[in-house]
């Protein structure tokens, strides 16, 4: 209470912007591209360090900068990993770690429910089933219901640590290991999250990252797999290529007839990979921007029970970049956010931020229509028509994952760009605290 206001003027105050009172900001929140807004001359000096040396392609050219290669080494050290195969989109990294794998028809592959549609085409287009399991209140693979789903054709499992924050990775490491089937971490979403110290993507066979435009760093697309058995690094390296490996020289190798296989194209170009230098340099302070603002707004919800935080595996290990709230019910759920965006807490015009996750689009199993109606590129029902698949009928429409179903139902995802002010940081909280007194929620 301000010294001086009048009984009316604090009631005014408090009334929400929904029912007609002035919203706590006019302004939108910024942008949620993290690596953007980090972009500075360095980027600027990197590609035109590549344009001058007239050589854009990976493996030889005018005045070969060597970028891509500098980059894989640079970025293996700082995951604390032998390998590292730069590709150009993150989808491509799932593809060519799958075909490294050796996945295809008659396999299954065990995702989660909260995913983004990368995952599950990956593993269709390999020609092998995708099978669902739940997430639970981490929002990312639940190991019980995964290992449940376990059958004796499953190759493998992808855990995806979403929204910026790791999954259970020790517990799906620890099954997987059980069972004989391999581990391939997505970290498109949690580039340089840790657990106990040790960086996502290490933990796994294979790890799979991103550097597309929404992602901690980025490139405007972009992506990488990493991996510590040689053996599995040399099939990514022809994977990613065209089906050989190459020699000291750039030219290609028929040398190993372990990597006589189907290159895929996903080679990452020297333009880029000088962008993605300069930004790895940036990621610790990009990550220690988001992971700061996101605490701050944890700290302050920690004070109303009505509001359940996402549990967090180690809170020390998460990039921040995503705050996920869950309430009692869909329709407290539907209160607080459209009273949250009364206040002001959106971005504007391309940002998609504090929405409820059933309108979180294609990260959520049941709202890609092309795994819900089963469709395939030759109209012909591949992969699931295949006779090496044939087998018990699966789901995929809601209601295949209720435990994931009720709490994306329950829930909201804000974004957390790496660029918010102090004062920022206020209004949401102010907005939240505003809106959670205002629903009588408090």
């Amino acid at each position: 209470m301000r010294s001086g206001q009048t009984v009316t003027e604090i009631n005014e105050s408090r009334r929400l912007a929904i029912d007609g009172g002035k919203p706590v900001r006019t302004e939108p929140l910024p942008l949620e591209f993290p690596g953007i807004h980090y972009l500075d001359d360095e980027e600027i000096a990197a590609a035109l360090r590549v344009l001058k040396s007239k050589s854009l392609f990976r493996f030889y050219g005018v005045d070969l900068q060597e970028e891509v290669a500098n980059f894989e080494s640079e970025f293996a050290r700082w995951l604390g990993i032998n390998h590292a195969v730069a590709v150009t989109s993150g989808t491509g990294a799932l593809s060519v770690a799958l075909s490294a794998l050796g996945v295809g028809p008659g396999q299954e592959v065990i995702i989660p429910a909260y995913m983004w549609v990368a995952v599950a085409s990956a593993v269709v287009n390999r020609g092998a089933i995708p099978v669902l399991a739940e997430i639970d209140n981490t929002f990312t693979l639940d190991p019980v219901s995964f290992e449940k789903q376990i059958t004796p054709r499953t190759a493998g499992v992808i855990l995806v640590h979403m929204s910026g924050a790791p999954g259970d990775v020790k517990a799906v490491q620890r099954i997987a290991r059980q069972h004989g089937i391999f581990l391939l971490e997505d970290c498109a979403q949690c580039n340089g999250g840790t657990v106990d110290g040790q960086k996502v993507g290490t933990f796994g066979d294979i790890g799979a990252f991103s550097f597309q435009m929404n992602k901690n760093m980025t490139s405007g697309e972009g992506g990488c797999v990493v991996m510590n058995d040689l053996c599995l690094y040399q099939r990514t390296v022809a994977c990613h290529d065209l089906g050989y490996g190459r020699d000291d020289q750039g030219r290609l190798s028929l040398n190993d007839s372990n990597c006589f296989l189907w290159g895929e194209g996903y080679r990452l170009d020297e333009l880029r990979a000088s962008l993605l230098r300069a930004q790895l340099r940036k990621l610790p302070r990009i990550i220690g921007a988001m992971h700061s603002s996101k605490y701050r707004i944890r700290k302050a919800l920690e004070a109303f029970p009505s509001v359940q935080l996402r549990r967090i595996i180690d809170p020390r290990g998460d990039t921040g970049c995503f705050l996920i709230t869950t309430y009692k019910d869909r329709e407290t759920a539907g209160r607080v956010n459209r009273a949250l965006r009364a206040e002001g807490i959106v971005t504007h015009p391309q940002g998609v931020s504090n929405v409820l996750m059933t309108e979180w689009g294609l990260h959520l199993y049941h709202n890609i229509p092309s795994l819900v109606n089963k469709t395939s590129v030759d109209g012909r029902g591949f992969p699931w028509k295949l006779a090496e698949n044939a087998g018990p009928e699966r789901s995929y429409a809601k209601g295949a994952c209720p435990v994931s179903d009720s709490l994306f139902e329950r829930s909201i995802i804000l974004a957390i760009p790496s660029c918010l002010s102090e004062r920022d940081e206020d209004d949401i909280i102010e907005a939240f605290e505003k809106v959670l007194h205002g629903l009588s929620l408090a």
